[in-house]
């Protein structure tokens, strides 16, 4: 069954809090890869709306390994005159015929892949896409990272915190941040301006609700009207709306300093337990009791943000509360 059009109301907000700075891509060319992924599906649907709002005439090339997925997943896409899609994978995709203004970079591996080949899948692939921005001399170039490169801290993550050593033993986080390394230099090298969003946890339409993520399990768990889950109750996250999230990713495009690493994500901590009780006071349902952890809850994991940066130089700050994100979460997902 297709999924239906992302709700007007978050396309609303997010050119509310964007239109200004829509003009830098008048009569401009975007190139995005991960067309298909949570990421991708929100920048294409948002450009969209902007562009035609605004009468913009610029165009949007996205790169997706499934065209049959983007379909599904964006059926009222497909043929959208300011659209075209372009299949193949980032380690050898054909290059499309003229220039790129703006390049983002918002690729996620397939999970399960392994570590090896996930390194070489992201360094190759990234050298690609790079050499498609130098190619078209583009003005910016936006890589989605991760908040993964970060060593852990026990608190709220800062952008000038310790990253995982580029020695280090490989790792997930490991990767990311030698893909941060690779274009820190390579545009760096060629003048373009490098724009660095480090992305934590989100909730929203195309959260996928069968992978390793706790919102999304939650979600569908309650959906479904079966007990709520929970592994391990300790760890603390925090979870920013996808229409937040699409804001802050153009605006760091538009605004963000070149080489300066942002984090993306809410700054409001919740354990995991505490989560699943959220979601079931705002979804309805129940929580099943968890099993003995094996963790030590006296030093909890903590994945979150500190978002000071991007708030007193951006002025972003998340404005759709976790109870309302997960009800728009959950109407999105019953249509």
């Amino acid at each position: 069954m297709p999924f239906p059009p992302l709700p007007k109301e978050d396309l609303e907000h997010v050119f509310a809090h964007t239109r200004p700075l829509w003009e830098q891509l008048r009569g401009g060319r975007i190139f995005v890869t991960g067309a298909t992924g949570f990421f991708g599906i929100w920048l294409l649907e948002s450009f969209a709306y902007a562009n035609e709002e605004l009468g913009l005439g610029a165009e949007l090339v996205g790169l997706t390994r499934n065209p049959g997925t983007f379909h599904s997943k964006a059926p009222h896409l497909v043929n959208h005159p300011s659209i075209r899609l372009l299949q193949g994978d980032v380690l050898n995709f054909d290059f499309p015929e003229g220039s790129f203004t703006h390049v983002i970079h918002s690729i996620v591996p397939d999970p399960g892949m392994p570590l090896p080949e996930m390194e070489n899948w992201f360094q190759q692939g990234t050298q690609r896409l790079l050499d498609l921005a130098f190619r078209s001399k583009s003005q910016s170039f936006l890589l989605c990272s991760t908040g993964a490169v970060y060593q852990p801290q026990g608190r709220l993550l800062r952008e000038d915190d310790p990253l995982i050593d580029p020695d280090a033993l490989l790792s997930y986080g490991r990767i990311r941040r030698q893909v941060e390394d690779q274009c820190l230099e390579g545009c760096e090298r060629h003048g373009i301006a490098l724009k660095i969003a480090r992305g934590f946890a989100f909730a929203g339409p195309h959260l996928p609700l069968d992978a390793n993520f706790a919102i999304g399990n939650f979600i569908r768990d309650a959906m479904q009207g079966e007990p709520i889950k929970v592994k391990d109750g300790t760890p603390y996250r925090s979870y920013l709306y996808a229409a937040d999230l699409a804001i802050w990713l153009w605006t760091i495009l538009f605004k963000g300093e070149a080489g300066r690493p942002y984090n993306v994500g809410s700054d409001q901590e919740i354990t995991i337990a505490d989560l699943a009780h959220t979601v079931a006071t705002t979804l309805g349902g129940h929580v099943a009791p968890p099993p003995p952890s094996t963790l030590n809850v006296n030093s909890p994991s903590r994945y979150v943000p500190d978002v000071s940066r991007i708030q007193k130089e951006l002025g972003l700050a998340p404005a759709i509360k976790l109870s309302d994100s997960l009800q728009r979460t959950a109407l999105w997902m019953r249509q």
